[in-house]
């Protein structure tokens, strides 16, 4: 078979996972990418745990992706959370599954699997292009700028893995956005995912509770769908809202509330260990001159920032009877306007739609060109969901190329 060149736009994860799969079977591989150096996002997720995937029954793993599910299972089934640990191995990483089910590496961090897999792909004959920013494009003829100047590229086959719009100083600035929709692609606008919420507390709550972590919660809310949804977890107060655990899993839904209503409702119970009725008979037993913070603390273990937000989103909770009170407690009210911008949001929703695409992610309007990781149109929760997507693609796009190139 004739050796051919293949362009990889984008050094991250799915980028070099495609340029592995192609480079393999013979043909020149040329990565280029904006940055100074590989896989920065990735490498900066991996500096307080590298969380790489997720060990759940893949038919739960699966369904983490919800709408996409579909899409994305011929690349979840090709190369999956098994393939990613047995592929770590390979380059001398070891992986474990934490009490979770989440699967980090053994050292906790991604730089030594990084180091370790940009000297197998340099060994391999991949080359590498940093500093160099694709700023147009015509199918497979590309140009980018680069300290020097610009720089042409023709290429039999071309793999798109630039990321979507969010940690945009690590590289993924959503520019590619306009440069495929000038070519009549499809594309979802990119918004923010696995992201705070923003509502409005008092200026009591911002200045004595911000930054306080609400343990042992459940928020519940409806679906556009008209599902009902509730998760039990942890999260964040911030001054303009929520955000972490729980918040980051049920982003998409109160996004697309916020998108639809103009806003998203939900409720917060904060004693999810006692149910209704068990609440309510705790709550008979105030003691004659005792506090109402001493009262709460003492029969239902609300204290602190729990007791904050109650006296925030409930009117005098002081004065309402032990059934009344208790209501209150399993169903505070919340309102969020909107999400925190898509900059500061760990991953992103959108890119390019499913329609654009053949079954390798390869553009049918645009032969010989392929999409991967966060560029397309799909989002996960945190827990090693995205990460193994973003491989997951990058590999089915990479296996996909030499399909292409065998043919052409």
């Amino acid at each position: 078979m004739q050796s051919k060149h293949v362009a990889i736009v984008g050094a991250g994860p799915a980028g070099l996972m495609a340029a592995e799969q192609i480079v393999a079977q013979g043909h020149q591989v040329t990565v280029y990418d904006a940055k100074p150096s590989a896989c920065r996002k990735f490498l900066l997720a991996g500096t307080s745990g590298m969380n790489i995937s997720n060990a759940d029954p893949f038919e739960t793993f699966l369904g983490r992706y919800d709408e996409a599910a579909e899409w994305l299972q011929p690349a979840l089934s090709a190369f999956d959370a098994d393939a990613l640990r047995a592929w770590c191995a390979d380059l001398g990483v070891s992986t474990f599954v934490g009490s979770s089910g989440r699967v980090f590496t053994e050292e906790m961090k991604a730089a030594p699997l990084v180091r370790a897999w940009l000297k197998r792909l340099r060994q391999a004959g991949v080359e590498f292009c940093m500093r160099h920013k694709l700023v147009a494009m015509n199918a497979n003829q590309l140009s980018f700028s680069y300290p020097q100047g610009t720089i042409e590229v023709t290429a039999d086959a071309v793999v798109l893995a630039m990321g979507g719009g969010s940690w945009p100083e690590l590289g993924s600035d959503g520019e590619w956005q306009g440069m495929l929709e000038s070519q009549q692609l499809q594309i979802s606008s990119l918004r923010s995912a696995n992201s705070g919420v923003v509502c409005t507390w008092s200026e009591h709550l911002q200045t004595n509770f911000a930054g306080q972590p609400l343990k042992n919660i459940e928020i519940s809310l409806t679906r556009i769908s008209g599902e009902p949804l509730s998760l039990r977890g942890e999260c964040v107060v911030s001054r303009d809202g929520m955000e972490s655990g729980v918040i980051y899993l049920l982003c998409k839904y109160l996004r697309e509330q916020i998108e639809q209503q103009g806003e998203a409702k939900a409720t917060l119970d904060i004693s999810p260990d006692n149910s209704l009725p068990q609440l309510e008979q705790r709550l008979t037993k105030r003691k004659a001159k005792e506090s109402f913070s001493k009262y709460l603390k003492r029969s239902a273990g609300i204290s602190g920032i729990k007791t904050a937000l109650l006296y925030e989103c409930i009117a005098n909770p002081q004065s309402l009877s032990p059934a009344q009170l208790a209501a209150a407690i399993k169903s505070i009210p919340l309102r969020f306007t909107h999400t925190r911008p898509l900059a500061e949001a760990i991953s992103c929703a959108g890119g390019v739609c499913r329609v654009n695409c053949n079954d390798d992610f390869m553009l049918t309007q645009l032969p010989g060109v392929f999409c991967a990781g966060e560029m397309l149109d799909w989002e996960a929760p945190t827990g090693g969901y995205l990460l193994t997507a973003c491989f997951a693609t990058g590999y089915y796009a990479g296996q996909g190329v030499c399909r292409y190139l065998a043919n052409n």
